[in-house]
């Protein structure tokens, strides 16, 4: 009954917002016969600052999610998994107490956090893709009187957050012998076999001040000693970085001169193994008479020169590429009303858009691109729709989270398709969507054989807008006949926790039959469609696409 009821409230309150303009009529065509080449499962990387949110109640869930799109191959990344602390997570921090030192200064090693969020992990089918940070306190060279747990918390100003943690080791070569141990003590407990799958990589945004008070050949020692370690106890570890803020500028130019032909500062070679290389790219979403105006052309523009500057090097540019985060914008507890896109479908529809456009750039520049991270999980024990930067709120998904159970349903085979009113890349690099919205399309054939076609409808406007009235054209579908047609949807209306929260009264303390209603509402909804009828190798399927909506379609 609880369901109907729902339903209902969520029909009066869409039936109450302001009213769409004419729908925009859109053409999609795919042609089946035409192969564009591979779609790699970029999407598949996560990852927080907070590391023991992973452990609780709403973290394992959020994980069993997570695990569930791609079991086995879904990394998560974590700040703070070497912080002194007693595992207490707050905004922005982290602690595992796995490095403390006698009043002689003999170094003791405690595994006992560590192996708690890494067993929790695997065991939801989620490999780390592992940092190497931060500085443990009993190793900081930070000034006497620094504190070394930092006191953030959202509203605060955030250089509030650069305290001990940040500062260079006092001693490098027990640095090296941390990173040396823990691998060694991951081998003992999960085997080389299983190990040579994870990321390793050291630090976090090493260009910035928030992150590392040290300096740039302090920093490249620091990666030097912990490669080596890491190398030292398995020599086949798959090993980068440097997971710079944004494209890294001549911070990582400077790095990439390094790793290729610097002294290594740990074994006295030429150089350092990099396996992979990493850069972030971040949005930055703005309020503008009332409403937020995304910053997607920024997001892109970090990508394109990230990708530049890694394919100028010729050792490099052939070298897998982590975007370690990729995301709307820069602080995912930060709040403000230039964030409040993240709840509703604003973030779902960017996601699709943006991942789309990647993949693109990618292609463009002829790099080994492997993963994009979405740097977003859950804030545990926080009001509903609190409005962080998060997949999940108080274990019930975000609409958001429903596009990548969409990406995991695509195949790895791209096919040739394209839509009238998608914008060109160019233009989205030059100016965003402002103007025409986005209405764009990949195609893919899955390993069963299926096309899989995923479409979406974006603005940087978080306004409302007309539907657009899509007729999609499909082509080289072999023989006539009916093909079953199966169509998922995430928009205001559909896979939508938030619109189904604020029907029920935007309760912050639901009970138990809210909660039930409100994880149902989370869900995708699988709809089949009418029989498509083949003929002559070609068919067409009509539907509406939201504004802010993103549909997927799975044709037998």
């Amino acid at each position: 009954m609880i369901r109907i009821t729902l339903a209902c409230a969520v029909a009066a309150l869409l039936a109450g917002a302001p009213a769409a303009a004419q729908t925009i009529p859109v053409t999609i065509e795919v042609d089946a016969s035409r192969p564009a080449g591979e779609l790699k499962p970029i999407w598949r990387f996560f990852g927080a600052d907070e590391p023991n949110y992973a452990t609780m109640k709403d973290g394992r869930k959020l994980l069993d999610h997570l695990g569930a799109l791609r079991r086995g191959d879904v990394f998560f990344r974590a700040h703070n998994l070497l912080s002194t602390g007693d595992g207490t997570p707050a905004f922005k921090w982290g602690s595992t107490n796995a490095y403390t030192e006698t009043k002689d200064g003999k170094p003791v090693y405690d595994w006992t956090v560590t192996d708690r969020i890494i067993d929790t992990y695997l065991a939801r089918g989620v490999r780390p893709y592992l940092q190497i940070g931060f500085m443990p306190e009993a190793m900081s060279s930070a000034k006497p009187g620094t504190p070394y747990q930092h006191s953030w918390r959202p509203g605060f100003a955030y250089d509030l957050i650069a305290t001990g943690w940040t500062a260079p080791p006092k001693d490098y070569a027990k640095w090296g012998e941390l990173a040396y141990q823990w691998t060694l003590h991951n081998i003992e407990r999960y085997g080389r076999d299983e190990m040579k799958k994870w990321y390793f990589e050291v630090w976090n945004e090493p260009n910035s001040r928030f992150y590392w008070s040290g300096t740039q050949d302090e920093f490249n020692k620091l990666h030097d000693y912990a490669i080596a370690g890491i190398r030292r106890a398995l020599p086949d570890a798959f090993v980068g970085g440097p997971d710079v803020a944004g494209h890294g500028g001549a911070f990582m130019d400077a790095f990439l001169k390094h790793v290729v032909s610097g002294t290594n500062h740990a074994t006295g070679g030429t150089g350092t193994p990099t396996d992979f290389l990493s850069f972030h790219a971040k949005g930055v979403p703005r309020f503008v008479d009332g409403h937020v105006r995304m910053g997607i052309r920024e997001h892109l523009h970090d990508v394109d020169t990230g990708f530049a500057r890694i394919a100028a090097i010729p050792q490099l540019k052939n070298k897998p590429i982590v975007i370690g985060e990729s995301d709307p914008e820069g602080c995912a507890a930060c709040p403000g009303p230039q964030n409040a896109y993240r709840n509703g479908t604003m973030y779902s529809s960017y996601t699709a858009a943006s991942f789309a456009r990647i993949w693109e750039l990618a292609s463009r520049r002829g790099v080994n691109l492997d993963g994009a991270l979405t740097w977003a999980f859950t804030f545990e024990d926080q009001p509903w729709f609190a409005g962080y930067r998060q997949l999940a709120t108080n274990g019930v998904d975000l609409p958001v989270m429903n596009v990548f159970r969409m990406f995991a349903r695509l195949g790895q085979e791209r096919l040739t398709a394209s839509s009238s009113a998608m914008q060109p890349l160019d233009d989205m690099l030059a100016k965003g969507v402002q103007g025409n919205p986005d209405v764009g399309v990949i195609a893919t054939r899955t390993p069963a054989g299926q096309l899989a076609i995923l479409s979406w409808h974006y603005h940087d406007d978080d306004v409302a807008g007309p539907d657009a009235a899509v007729r999609l054209e499909l082509k080289g579908l072999g023989k006539a006949g009916t093909r079953k047609v199966t169509q998922w949807r995430v928009d205001k209306a559909n896979a939508n926790a938030f619109t189904a929260w604020q029907a029920l009264g935007s309760p912050q303390s639901p009970d138990l039959k809210q909660f039930e209603a409100l994880e149902a509402a989370s869900k995708m909804a699988q709809a089949e469609l009418a029989p498509l009828a083949v003929s002559h190798g070609a068919a067409s399927i009509n539907y509406v696409l939201p504004r802010q909506g993103v549909t997927l379609l799975v044709v037998d």
